[in-house]
């Protein structure tokens, strides 16, 4: 006794499905860096790149895009180490100053005045 299910012949289907890769485009990232940490206007900049590389994106050059794409990462990156770096900077001479004209004002006041 055979399986009727064996006389048939097999065949075999094979769906290929390409993935695609999430391309980042860093427009969140461009933004931010924009609008909170824009020294030397590299957030702007950063974010005209991130535009160019979505618009890419959009078109189906996915080389043009992922070169922007770097471009952008990069000046991100730059402009937020840059931009935290001078808010530190920028933090600490402001520290200083106060403290060197609250210390003179105590002088002042300690002496009597002014002479």
């Amino acid at each position: 006794m055979e399986n009727p299910q064996s006389s048939a012949p097999k065949t075999t289907t094979v769906i290929d499905i390409q993935m695609e890769m999430p391309m980042r485009d860093h427009i969140v990232w461009s933004l931010f860096n924009t609008i909170f940490l824009n020294w030397c206007c590299l957030g702007f900049v950063a974010f005209a790149y991130s535009v160019k590389s979505r618009d890419r994106k959009m078109v189906g050059d996915i080389i043009g895009a992922q070169t922007y794409a770097s471009t952008a990462k990069c000046l991100n990156t730059c402009a937020l180490v840059l931009g935290l770096l001078l808010t530190a900077v920028s933090v600490v001479l402001l520290v200083i100053a106060y403290t060197t004209a609250y210390s003179m004002i105590l002088k002042v006041m300690k002496s009597g005045g002014y002479h």
